[in-house]
């Protein structure tokens, strides 16, 4: 009989974990809340549902995600192999048709006869056994949360996250908008410029708008690599000219003061992303003030932006290769584990589900610290004063011996070293 491995959690690193240990031969439930219990940002009960963007971030292997990706394609990752399935035009992008993406998911799993799926939410660390992986997401809250954080002795960390709105494709003024790519990249943006008066009367609407008050234990924490874009705007008057509204690469027309960029939702056009416009502000407000932007004065919102809190541990404090020191037997993974994207998330799921793998046959194979999914567990093993989320980037990777000048070529170097790594760590365990 296969030995049984519970997973927690039905998102992205759930899922990446449950087809990894799957793929190791062993039995697999696998426990989601939904649709039973939802949470502030989601909206539908399916599996793996993107919550925040549909884009899972640069695909390019001249780019550090683009890395990423390529390593967990070596390593059989669902997740990387069901986005590129369901993907829609976006530039240098990987983004995913969100229904498709989520429903692929879950037919793949369920045609596993090893995994079994349960749509209930555990409160306790008694109603499971362990080994277990915990991919609750950064939603994560209630008993179970409050649980292994009193063993741990960890009380865990958070920031505010934001989701963007969604706009339908048939209410956009597309007279009033151009499709472009920045720097003559694929076409696959569609772009709505403002002249000056536009954007300044959008400006001023904008810093003076309402938002939601966050409750007054909650800290005003937000990850950079995502800020609402009424708390840019807040930063000066031109700090959005600079960041998600920058015309540069796109137009040289001297009129053109800011850009909206519009990003599909799907393979047909129906719903287009506002690039960069996760925001806190009220429902009325969203209306009012993002239908000053030229094209969109009629949109029909499919979605509101919307803020909420995203948790995770402590975990140099707290883990080892992934595991609770305190809890011998569960597995940590996910954005709970202090990595920030889609793309981390699901990595940890797979190096969870690895770790777990590798203790069962007692045997101790660590990620490459080379490797673009090592130096994300390095990071989050390095013990540090203030420890704060983390995206693939560069300065995560080891650096090279002697002096490289080009940038492009040290990039390059970085990718041959992680890959050859990668594909080095899957043969030994493979002779497991």
């Amino acid at each position: 009989m296969l030995k049984t491995i519970n997973v927690i959690g039905g998102g992205l690193a759930g899922c990446e974990a449950a087809w990894q240990l799957a793929g190791f031969g062993f039995q697999v439930n696998l426990f989601e809340m939904r649709p039973e219990h939802s949470s502030p940002a989601h909206c539908t009960g399916g599996l793996a549902e993107l919550v925040c963007s549909n884009s899972l971030h640069s695909s390019a292997p001249t780019t550090a995600p683009g890395l990423l990706k390529e390593e967990m394609q070596l390593l059989n990752s669902l997740i990387i192999k069901t986005a590129f399935e369901t993907s829609v035009p976006a530039g240098g992008a990987l983004a995913v048709d969100r229904l498709a993406f989520s429903g692929k998911i879950e037919d793949s799993l369920s045609k596993l006869p090893q995994v079994k799926v349960f749509r209930q939410k555990i409160n306790s660390l008694s109603e499971f056994s362990l080994p277990a992986v915990l991919a609750s997401g950064p939603l994560s809250e209630g008993p179970l949360f409050s649980e292994i954080s009193q063993i741990t002795g960890d009380s865990n960390l958070y920031f505010h996250d934001a989701v963007a709105p969604l706009v339908a494709g048939e209410s956009i003024d597309f007279a009033k908008s151009f499709w472009a790519g920045r720097y003559e990249q694929d076409a696959d943006y569609l772009n709505l410029p403002m002249n000056h008066k536009e954007y300044d009367r959008f400006y001023q609407a904008l810093i003076n708008a309402e938002s939601y008050p966050r409750r007054e234990f909650e800290k005003s924490i937000f990850f950079e690599g995502c800020l609402p874009v009424e708390v840019i705007a807040g930063r000066g008057r031109e700090t959005l000219c600079f960041g998600p509204l920058k015309p540069v690469g796109l137009t040289s027309d001297k009129s053109v003061k800011a850009i909206v960029q519009l990003r599909k939702e799907d393979s047909t056009n129906q719903a287009f992303n506002l690039v960069g416009f996760q925001t806190n502000l009220l429902i009325p407000e969203q209306k009012r003030i993002f239908r000053l932007i030229p094209g969109l004065e009629n949109a029909e919102f499919l979605r509101f932006g919307k803020m909420h809190r995203n948790s995770y541990f402590n975990s140099p404090q707290i883990l080892n290769q992934l595991e609770f020191i305190a809890i011998p037997g569960l597995f940590l993974s996910g954005q709970l584990t202090g990595v920030e994207g889609y793309c981390e998330s699901a990595s940890m799921g797979l190096a969870a589900a690895h770790y777990l793998y590798q203790k069962e046959k007692n045997v101790s194979i660590p990620f490459p610290p080379e490797s673009s999914i090592g130096s994300l567990i390095n990071h989050l093993s390095l013990k540090q004063k203030f420890f704060n989320p983390m995206n693939i980037n560069y300065s995560l990777y080891p650096p090279l011996e002697g002096k490289v000048r080009l940038k492009s070529e040290k990039k390059e170097l970085i990718r041959q070293r992680a890959l050859a790594s990668i594909k080095l760590y899957r043969q030994r365990l493979e002779l497991v």
